[in-house]
Parts: structure tokens; sequence; C-alpha cells
């Protein structure tokens, strides 16, 4: 009766890790497109363009990120005499304690850095401008390095996962 308690128990133990490690799993992939760059999330109703752009920063700084750049592109495309027809900014992050392992195996992946967000506006179905954010994906970048390590690849990882966890975040108006 024992050893069927225990193999019970056991087996129950084994069926939870699984189910944990699959759902983490597919979390950490869930709506990446493994073909494209970009990954992007809608901002939702209700929260406003300042809304976001300081949970980007207050979310980023709690992150241990850095924010050493912004590139205002509307602005610029405005000073052009041309409409930007919304919103288009770059938002630079870095996190050296999340990257140091891709550049100290990689330096020629400094070409990606530091990791960018981009927060913009596009038309929806009926042309009314939604805003967004998008990021160039880290992991999709290292497939451009020729025999990436093993700690570069988990590095990447671990740093998009970061980057997709604080677009989140920002897009819910969280701070």
């Amino acid at each position: 009766m024992f050893r069927g308690c225990f193999t019970l128990l056991f087996m129950l133990i084994m069926t939870g890790c699984a189910s944990t490690q699959i759902g983490a799993a597919s979390k950490s992939t869930e709506g990446i497109n493994p073909n494209s760059a970009l990954y992007e999330v809608e901002v939702k109703e209700g929260v406003s363009y300042q809304d976001v752009v300081d949970g980007l920063k207050s979310l980023s700084e709690g992150m241990n990120f850095v924010n050493p750049a912004n590139f205002p592109i509307g602005e610029h495309i405005k000073q052009r005499g041309v409409d930007p027809k919304g919103i288009k900014e770059v938002y630079s992050f870095c996190n050296l304690s999340m990257g140091t392992e891709i550049f100290l195996d990689h330096p020629e992946f400094l070409v990606f850095a530091p990791c960018r967000i981009a927060l913009y506006e596009k038309p929806d179905v009926n042309n009314k401008l939604k805003l967004y954010l998008g990021l160039d994906r880290p992991t999709y970048d290292l497939k451009s390095i020729k025999n990436p390590t093993e700690r570069a690849k988990k590095s990447a990882q671990q740093l998009e996962d970061a980057l997709i966890d604080l677009m989140h975040r920002a897009s819910k108006g969280d701070f």
C-alpha cells in the first residue's frame, strides 16, 4: 500500500511539474512568429500615450534597464513638412546583466544594441489610429550570428522575455 501511495504521489508531482514547464515554455513563445523579427502589442483601450511612455520608463528602471536614448521619428518627419500619421517613436533599452554574455561571445551582436521598442500609431480596420508597441526580437537578431553559443542564446531569450514583459505591462498602463 505504501508503495502504491508513493507511486501515485510521484506521478502527481511529475505531472504537476510537467504542466508547469509546458505552461512556462508556451507563455514565453505565445504570440511570437518565429519567422519575424517583429513582436507587436496593441495598447489597451483607455491607456494613453503618456501612460505608456511613463510605464516604459518606470517599469524598465525597476527591471534594471537603462534608457540611453529616445528617437522621436514622428517629430523629425513633421519638421520635413510630412504628416507622420500618428505617433512614431523609438525607445532604446539596455540591460548589461542580461546582454553581456552575447557581446562577449559575439562582439558583432553590438550591431543590434541597444534593444529597441517602438511606440507608434497605425490605422485599424475602421481607419482609426491605434497605439502599438513593437520590438525587434533579440532571439531573431541572434539568427544573424554564425554559430551562436548556448550562453548567447540563453541570454538573448532572457532579454527578449524581459522586454516582452515590459511591453505587455506598459500596454496595460502599468507603472
